[in-house]
């Protein structure tokens, strides 16, 4: 598990005064990428237009391109705002297998502080049930400082 205490304070230094949602996600998917150790894939998927998300800044292998919000743990939570921790993607209804390594994955929705969604972050593992609640407490805190001004 990474430590997030050292992720905030890094990012905090990192990101500071920078308002670019682009620029923010590029950096923060860095950040996590290499502090997370089961994460093989992190990455955002930005709102583009309605109902539909498209590959933004990643580590990782190649990802999707266009996902809906009407398919997969990505679009399920763009659709409902709503983190989703699936510790067996093969049980998940509807998963999109942008890689068929993924085993597991959480996907947190990315706001701005005027309530703006501006994407979804996915984290993707090659082992099972590699992210917990912690992870998904502590990067809703994270993604949430970091965003607040985001455009």
């Amino acid at each position: 598990m990474p430590d997030y205490a050292a992720l905030t304070q890094s990012l905090r230094a990192l990101c500071a005064g920078e308002t670019d949602a682009v620029a923010l996600m590029a950096t923060f998917a860095c950040e996590l990428h290499h502090a997370h150790e089961l994460s093989d894939w992190t990455g955002f998927y930005r709102v583009t237009g309605p109902e539909m998300l498209k590959i933004g800044p990643y580590q990782g292998g190649h990802g999707c391109l266009v996902i809906p919000f009407s398919r997969g743990v990505c679009g399920a939570a763009a659709r409902t705002g709503q983190v989703q921790l699936v510790p067996d993607v093969d049980a998940f209804p509807g998963h999109i297998a942008c890689a068929s390594s993924t085993r597991s994955e959480i996907v947190l929705p990315v706001w701005n502080g005027a309530g703006s969604l501006l994407g979804v972050l996915d984290l993707d593992s090659n082992t099972p049930a590699a992210f917990t609640e912690t992870d998904a407490e502590a990067l809703t805190a994270i993604l949430a400082e970091v965003f607040q001004n985001a455009q």
